[in-house]
């Protein structure tokens, strides 16, 4: 990846499965206010929409098709956005349930975590009293003793029926392992560059929001796979969003917020769209002199197959 003349890709996450309800009434949970909430940071500069589903009832994680379908073709005939659509879903989800919908869309990228790993904010539910829904208590205390499984046969199995569809991947990497864990594949010929590589910072159970990882990470993947073979993105979980973000770009990364990542916009103030957090980075990076790609930009620096070649 050049440092000069290069292009910003931003992407962003509007709901994911880890924050609930309770933690805030902004974040998107019906399919109508996903589809809006998608549309809006397309509008405001986000190249890339990474997207969950949520179960409209209730608001919890849920891989239903027929719930995607209600909101993945409105944002795709609104915008002309990347659409990336999990194969992690939640830690309570099957390989079965993850795979179901992207394997129906084979949309043009998936997110995939490059490794089993602990992953939790069970902390959370101590400062919390009031619970919109009942099962947001137990789903917050559960993380404690749940484990994000995607062995080396999962991930294969991922990169197998995906790819064959022609979907590239965003690789989550929540530590230096899962970028040798990256390595191994691209040696078994599983993965070919551009690798796109979403480094993941701030998230218990994964690497701390420390400058010093960030560099950890980029030197790693350097090293692994030389400057030209990938495409860095860097994702500053809670407070750490737009600082840890801003100083990712600057070192030639490229950049992803949402409201799945923070739900905040600054100190102490709940963000109130995924849409205000792309617009807050992307003036910071204007402000820097740096450019801000497209979505066929994008499209062409990550060699993805093209909207007309999904089933949305």
């Amino acid at each position: 990846m050049k440092s000069s003349n290069r292009k910003i890709i931003i992407s962003c996450a509007v709901t994911g499965s880890t924050h609930t309800p309770t933690m805030s009434e902004y974040l998107p949970l019906t399919p109508e206010q996903i589809a809006k909430q998608s549309i809006e940071a397309a509008e405001a500069g986000a190249a890339i929409i990474h997207l969950h589903a949520r179960d409209p009832s209730d608001g919890r994680p849920t891989p239903d098709p027929a719930v995607y379908r209600q909101f993945v073709p409105v944002i795709a005939a609104a915008t002309d956005a990347v659409i990336n659509i999990t194969t992690g879903g939640s830690t309570r989800m099957t390989m079965g349930e993850r795979l179901a919908y992207p394997m129906e869309a084979a949309p043009e990228m998936c997110s995939l975590n490059m490794g089993s790993m602990n992953f939790s904010i069970h902390r959370v539910a101590e400062r919390i009293s009031s619970w919109k829904y009942e099962w947001e208590r137990e789903y917050l205390q559960g993380m404690e003793d749940r484990v994000f499984r995607n062995t080396f046969k999962d991930i294969s199995q991922i990169l197998d029926e995906m790819g064959r569809q022609g979907t590239r991947f965003e690789f989550e990497c929540y530590d230096v392992g899962h970028l040798y864990n990256l390595a191994y594949f691209a040696d078994q010929g599983l993965v070919k560059p551009p690798f796109f590589i979403q480094s993941i910072f701030g998230i218990l159970g994964g690497l701390g929001a420390d400058p010093e990882n960030l560099t950890l990470m980029r030197m790693t993947a350097d090293r692994l796979f030389g400057r030209d073979a990938y495409l860095l993105s860097v994702l500053g979980a809670g407070r750490h969003q737009l600082p840890f973000v801003t100083m990712g770009a600057l070192m030639g990364g490229n950049v992803r917020v949402g409201l799945e990542d923070s739900i905040y916009i600054s100190k102490g103030v709940q963000a109130k769209t995924s849409a205000e957090q792309v617009r807050k980075i992307r003036g910071i990076l204007e402000a820097l002199s740096l450019e801000i790609a497209t979505p066929d930009e994008a499209r062409e620096m990550l060699k993805l197959k093209g909207r007309d070649k999904v089933s949305l």
